[in-house]
């Protein structure tokens, strides 16, 4: 029966889960409260503060169109409905968004040093997505030029590291991961020369910032595409974390134990490409989420994926929602890339984790 497999002792990440773990569901009632507190007291920080009770004024205010009072001033209205929250609720969606995708990336590679950009998709969308801002190549398609020229650069890099990647019809993971590093550094290349002939100083300096992740100048309608990836994709991998589990343990084993594993890495790999790439077509490349946000999980409930994956989404979307009130205000009005901040701020906990469980 399956159920004896759920949670596979006989792979390394499984060993920790021996040990006495907090309760999935208390521990998912303090996450989702944090997630909560974050997302009222960080919509209210910034160059011009807003306190959390006028911040839940104006949210109550709005959404029940005008029944309930608001306190606040027309300016904190407008801050906290038209400038914060829409950015706050993104950068959660795309921090839970980059977590659920190093998930089901490190299962697909059965590495926990994997994440979501391993397949060149971040290349791609900043190729693509640099040529449209300095050169106006995208310009036909509108207001979305950039968000949809990076969703188009992304899913361009999946197709060509999935051709590359197919060896007599299937797909095997060491050239994946292979096609991927050649593929980025191509792209990667090919951006830096597009960088080099911008016609213009403040091109240059957009496309840098946009490439370093930013979610600076979001607006409501940034919410709806990245929200249904996440929800979808989310539910979809929730609904099959037993082959998730079965998968870390092996090709061989997986399939012994009826799953059919070429479809489903298939099926793992646009998952984890369309989340990295509706992600990054709103707010550029920000690394880090998705390596550290599984592990993380990992070290709270262990391996079994049925809890991972709900944990690594609202850690990852916490951490993201932080991580931007820190570049908006440690240097207010001035902001840092959200993208070189999540590496600055993780790689050190990374590495003291790691030296940490050497020693157990």
């Amino acid at each position: 029966m399956l159920h004896r497999f759920d949670i596979p002792r006989s792979v390394a990440w499984f060993k920790a889960g021996v040990r006495r773990r907090p309760n999935l569901k208390s521990l998912l009632l303090i996450l989702s409260l944090v997630a909560t507190f974050s997302l009222v007291f960080a919509t209210g920080l910034g160059a011009v503060n807003v306190p959390a009770n006028i911040t839940l004024d104006v949210v109550l205010n709005r959404i029940t169109q005008g029944f309930y009072p608001t306190s606040g001033t027309l300016l904190q209205q407008n801050i906290v409905w038209n400038l914060r929250l829409p950015r706050v609720l993104l950068g959660f969606v795309v921090g839970a968004s980059l977590a659920i995708a190093g998930v089901a990336m490190q299962a697909l590679v059965r590495n926990q040093l994997a994440d979501p950009f391993l397949l060149g998709v971040s290349s791609g969308a900043e190729m693509f997505g640099t040529f449209g801002m300095l050169f106006g190549v995208f310009g036909f398609l509108g207001t979305y030029s950039l968000s949809l020229s990076a969703f188009l650069g992304a899913t361009f890099s999946l197709l060509l590291v999935y051709m590359l990647s197919r060896v007599h019809n299937k797909i095997v993971v060491t050239q994946l991961l292979l096609s991927g590093v050649v593929v980025a550094m191509i792209f990667q290349g090919i951006t830096r020369v597009i960088v080099l002939s911008a016609p213009n100083a403040l091109g240059l300096h957009n496309a840098e910032f946009w490439m370093s992740g930013s979610l600076a100048n979001t607006k409501w309608n940034f919410l709806g595409l990245p929200t249904i990836m996440m929800l979808i994709c989310g539910v979809f991998l929730s609904v099959n974390y037993r082959k998730l589990n079965l998968l870390v343990m092996g090709e061989e084993t997986a399939a012994t134990l009826g799953i059919s594993v070429r479809t489903f890495q298939k099926i793992l790999l646009i998952v984890t490409s369309l989340l990295a790439g509706t992600t990054i077509a709103v707010s550029g490349t920000i690394g880090f989420i998705g390596l550290i946000c599984p592990h993380f999980a990992r070290l709270l409930v262990g391996g079994d994926h049925r809890k991972v994956l709900p944990i690594a989404s609202l850690i990852g979307g916490i951490l993201v929602v932080w991580t931007d009130v820190v570049a908006r205000t440690v240097l207010a009005p001035e902001e840092l890339p959200l993208g070189i901040l999540t590496s600055i701020l993780g790689g050190p906990f990374f590495i003291l984790l790691l030296k940490k469980n050497r020693k157990h």
